[in-house]
Order: C-alpha cells, then sequence, then structure tokens
C-alpha cells in the first residue's frame, strides 16, 4: 500500500523509536490552540505532532500556511520545533496555492498523499481529505506500532479520524497493513 511507505518514513525520521510500546488509550489530545488543524501520533510514546495554521507577526503567512512542531508530552508538555530531517524528510508540510484561500498539502514523506487547506463554510481553515470515502475536515492520524525495529518498524495499522462538515458527524478508518 502507498501509504505504508509514507508513514514508516515518518516513524523513522522521528528520531523517537522507543522498545516501549505505549497504550493506544490514554493519549493526550491537544487543546488550546485556536489555530490547530489536525495532528499526528504514533506509538511506542505520547509525543505528538501539531499542525497549525502559520501566522508572522499575526499575519498569515501565504507562502507557508502551515507550521509543525512537537507537544513533548513526555517532556512536561514542552513544545518543540521538529528537526532539520524531521521537517525535511518527514513530518514537513509541503503548500502549493490552488486558489484564493485554497492550498493543495502533502507531508515531505509522501507527496502523494493530498490534503486542502481551505477556508470553510464556517469562516475558518480547515484541513480537508478522504476518510473512508468521505471529504472530512481532517481532525487526526495514529499509526499503531508493534515490534519490528528503527529501519523497519511492523506497522499494525493507522487510523484516520475527521469531521464530517455538514452532519458534524465523526468519520473514522483503520488501514491494516
Amino acid at each position: 500500500m502507498h501509504l505504508t511507505k509514507f508513514f514508516l518514513s515518518l516513524i523513522i525520521f522521528s528520531g523517537l523509536i522507543s522498545p516501549v510500546i505505549a497504550q493506544e488509550k490514554g493519549y493526550p489530545v491537544p487543546t488550546g490552540n485556536r489555530n490547530q488543524l489536525f495532528y499526528l501520533q504514533r506509538t511506542p510514546n505520547t509525543n505528538t505532532i501539531v499542525y497549525e495554521l502559520n501566522y508572522k507577526d499575526g499575519v498569515f503567512d501565504l507562502e507557508n500556511p502551515v507550521h509543525e512542531f512537537w507537544i513533548r508530552y513526555q517532556e512536561k508538555g514542552e513544545r518543540k520545533e521538529l528537526s532539520y530531517i524531521q521537517r525535511k524528510f518527514a513530518y514537513g508540510i509541503k503548500a502549493r496555492k490552488i486558489g484564493a484561500n485554497r492550498y493543495e498539502l502533502s507531508i515531505v514523506a509522501y507527496k502523494k498523499y493530498k490534503m486542502y487547506l481551505e477556508l470553510g463554510s464556517d469562516g475558518r481553515y480547515n484541513v480537508y481529505s478522504i476518510v473512508n470515502q468521505k471529504k472530512v475536515i481532517l481532525t487526526s492520524v495514529f499509526l499503531r506500532i508493534n515490534g519490528g525495529s528503527f529501519w523497519s518498524p511492523n506497522v499494525e495499522f493507522i487510523d484516520l479520524a475527521g469531521i464530517e462538515p455538514a452532519s458534524r458527524a465523526v468519520v473514522k478508518e483503520r488501514l491494516k497493513l
């Protein structure tokens, strides 16, 4: 599956592989950031990558509309910028303006997986993606790792979650690998 290569790259370049496998339940949910778009979590720890709208001096950055960073829950919830390698080869976002208030996004580890940053009917920017064959506002991505090695982790599944704009229903999809 083409998503496998993408998510394996994210794991390899995270620099946080550990032999301890965290429990899927009980992961913290990043909150309190009104500019948050979506977040990515994975075993073996609860550290989380957050993707948010990028503002420079209070002005929306039209060239780089998304900013990505860690919340290091295992380090007292410290917020930390991604390293150069993480930003350029794994978790960074590439954005291309495709219209007024509309951007095509891809995570650098897998450029074929497209998401769209658009100004929604609610008056704020959201990231839209296809989850379970529905266009949703993407809220989270979760990777479950069970063993393997640093260069070849065993990814059991990927959970995608979002909110359907019209009904506000939560839509989920599990991709088994």
